[in-house]
């Protein structure tokens, strides 16, 4: 299979509203061949922990690499915000199916089609279980029951996603028509970090092209504009990276539906490609994009708090509400009501022809081939998009060596950060549950003072008593913080029902689930401190990971906490 074919096969699977015969014959074409083996789970067949969100799962297929075992399923959801939002939920199901939990046959991996009710937008998953094996007393191995977490990769796709992401990944798959691909090589592709060099090197590419090819020749042109910014120590660098800064944040916005919402409507009800429609309409009125809607959108539409008119967030002059951002990035630069800068259209459209073969190499052309995600990756869950983290990792590249050193802007890569702020959160509940107001007992009569001893040198000698009681486990709180999210849906359950069966067991240790309450409290006044804050994603991860951790303990909490 050629490279064109191949992309057109994604294109018109992913870019369309589910089709199962597309689908099938999508994963047919990906993986070469797999073996037929239809099954249905619905009703009471689904898992009761999950029937408030799983409305059938169908298993289509199965292939084996020779080694590793892989299904492939069509999960339909109950909810239209479930495929983007219970991420958890729906890796926990997998999960759950693939451990054989009722007596069924261990598989290692899913290839998944998560599908909302409308099936206009579906997720396209690579579900692959991490299981952990234990000795029985028999001196037999089998796979330990409690905690067999699973870890996905995902493509959001459907009729109001662009498919760039999805080709540039898979393609290589199905255009290899003689080998049967690895479940290494599958999960390859879903590979975010390439997804995140390539939108880099695209980002620095544009950066490149509109410093050099424009907003120095503008800052040539406008002598009023050049002082103005070279005043304040600002010139086209500065500015042309706070431009393209500015509207890469606002593709994370208006992903949320939070950019051209209606007057009538709320928040999350906006245009999800905000910044093209007004593009088509600058150029519908022969109008410059930057001149006449850009700099309003930025310097007064999102910097500004209208106080005082019946709906502050409601902006006239583009009719629709726009939301007050006061972090900075939107603070003008320069008197941007006195100053005329036109950048020209074709540096955000244009029909130029791409290497890969795409039309359009302007800024919104790059930016809208490209899936965007608010969603922070977690050490379990990860979407094959631009997400969050992709600000901090331009800031840091694009800054010149010394620039970087003089302001400490080095990004922390996120399973960094992950591990960080599990660790300190495993560390601060073992100290706050199982440790004592420490007491001592001194060592000698030399010693003669709390700060120091008259004979000898070094540390004090001090013995700690003993005698300590452990109220939880420090390995339990290991599973819990670590894992403890991947048996949110059973334990509720088995709480629900107020016993354990052979099927529903408590995956949570009994010490947590004792202890829940304290706990909950210790995480609940918890205080962190980053002197060195930078972007804010260690504070930003430590409450992900205490919103999750209170999440699990809510279960076992009783109701009148």
């Amino acid at each position: 299979m050629d490279k064109a074919q191949a992309r057109q096969i994604i294109k018109d699977v992913f870019e369309n509203p589910f089709d199962k015969s597309s689908f099938t014959s999508f994963i047919r074409n990906l993986l070469n061949s797999f073996e037929d083996a239809p099954l249905s789970y619905k009703g009471n067949i689904i898992y009761d922990a999950f029937d408030q969100h799983i409305s059938t799962m169908e298993r289509i297929g199965k292939y084996s690499d020779n080694e590793f075992k892989i299904d492939i399923l069509i999960v339909k959801l109950k909810k239209e915000t479930s495929v983007e939002r219970a991420r958890t939920m729906q890796r926990n199901f997998i999960a759950r199916y693939l451990n054989g939990s009722r007596g069924g046959e261990l598989k290692d991996a899913a290839l998944v089609a998560f599908i909302s009710p409308n099936e206009e937008d579906w997720r396209f998953s690579l579900v692959k279980m991490d299981y952990k094996f234990e000795e029985t007393k028999s001196r037999k191995i089998k796979v330990r029951e409690t905690f067999t977490p699973a870890r996905r990769w995902s493509f959001l796709v459907g009729s109001n996603e662009n498919s760039h992401t999805a080709q540039q990944q898979l393609v290589p798959l199905l255009q290899d028509t003689e080998n049967n691909p690895t479940l290494a090589r599958i999960e390859q592709a879903f590979n975010i970090e390439s997804v995140t060099k390539e939108f880099y090197q695209k980002y620095k590419e544009l950066y490149l092209n509109l410093k050099d090819n424009c907003t120095e020749k503008e800052l040539k042109r406008s002598k009023q504009f050049r002082e103005e910014l070279n005043s304040k120590g600002i010139d086209e660098v500065s500015f042309t990276k706070k431009l393209l800064g500015q509207i890469v944040f606002l593709y994370f916005i208006q992903k949320k539906g939070w950019l051209g919402v209606p007057k009538d409507k709320t928040w999350g009800n906006g245009d999800r490609r905000y910044l093209r429609t007004l593009l088509d309409k600058a150029i519908a009125s022969k109008q410059n994009f930057y001149a006449d809607y850009l700099k309003y959108l930025f310097y007064n539409a999102l910097a500004t708090e209208h106080r005082g008119s019946s709906d502050p967030s409601y902006y006239k002059k583009l009719d629709c509400k726009i939301p007050f951002l006061n972090g900075g990035l939107f603070e003008a630069d320069y008197d941007w009501e006195k100053t005329d800068i036109n950048i020209p259209n074709n540096f955000f459209t244009n029909k130029n022809k791409t290497k890969e073969g795409d039309e359009g190499d302007g800024i919104l052309d790059v930016f809208d081939r490209y899936n965007f995600t608010v969603k922070e990756d977690e050490p379990l869950e990860k979407e094959v998009a631009v997400d969050p983290e992709m600000l901090g990792k331009v800031f840091e590249n694009l800054l010149e060596v010394k620039d970087r050193k003089s302001k400490g802007a080095y990004y922390t890569p996120r399973e960094i950060v992950h591990y960080m702020c599990q660790e300190s959160l495993i560390n601060y509940l073992d100290v706050t549950l199982n440790s004592d107001p420490a007491s001592y007992i001194k060592i000698g009569d030399e010693q003669t003072d709390a700060f120091g001893n008259t004979t000898k040198k070094g540390q004090l000698d001090l013995e700690a008593k003993t005698g300590e009681v452990v109220k939880v486990p420090k390995s339990d709180i290991e599973e819990f913080i670590r894992h403890g999210i991947a048996a949110l849906e059973n334990d509720v359950r088995v709480e629900s029902k107020g016993k354990e069966t052979d099927t529903y067991f408590y995956q949570i240790p009994l010490s947590i689930r004792a202890h829940a309450a304290e706990l909950d409290e210790a995480l609940e006044t918890i205080r962190i401190c980053d002197p060195a804050i930078g972007s804010g994603a260690f504070p930003v991860g430590m409450m992900t990971e205490i919103v999750k951790a209170r999440q699990v303990l809510t279960t076992y909490l009783p109701e009148a906490y």
